[in-house]
């Protein structure tokens, strides 16, 4: 009786595993360009997600397995680590940011920390602020949405 219901939930799961296994690999092959354009949602055959814009981040911010080095190290040109750092501010502007996505940030910003301050001093940038800022900027949108939420909820629409 019950069988068709179990079923379909079985399905939709294996079905986000699934989806969840394709962001991962797709992102993956990506250049810094694709995934800035990835996450400004203008890539038609890929839509924008929420874990799609969290293995964004994870895939700068983690070494690979191949590898096991960073995505940016010291020695790397200058505009791969500008881009870098501005993938991350469009991140924090993204309408489906969500609160692992700024944990994976925060990650970000740990793990960059000296390549970010080196960056900042040889260029007269203020990318460390700038990422700061679009952090804390993030987290007080997703706030704002929860409340929205709980709001929403107790007049029960």
């Amino acid at each position: 009786m019950f069988g068709g219901f179990f079923g379909k939930k079985k399905n939709v799961k294996s079905e986000n595993s699934l989806d969840h296994s394709h962001i991962v690999d797709k992102i993956s092959k990506m250049n810094l360009t694709e995934m800035r354009t990835y996450v400004r949602n203008k890539l038609t055959t890929f839509e924008l997600s929420e874990d799609g814009l969290i293995q964004v981040v994870k895939h700068i911010s983690s070494p690979s397995e191949e590898t096991e080095n960073l995505y940016l190290q010291v020695d790397d040109m200058d505009s791969k680590k500008k881009k870098a750092f501005e993938l991350i501010l469009a991140v924090s502007k993204s309408a489906k940011i969500s609160l692992e996505a700024v944990e994976a940030m925060q990650e970000f910003v740990k793990v960059y920390a000296d390549i970010i301050e080196k960056f900042d001093q040889d260029y007269k940038e203020i990318y460390k602020s700038r990422l700061d800022d679009a952090i804390e900027h993030s987290l007080s949108n997703i706030n704002a949405l929860a409340e929205l939420q709980r709001k929403m909820e107790v007049l029960g629409e």
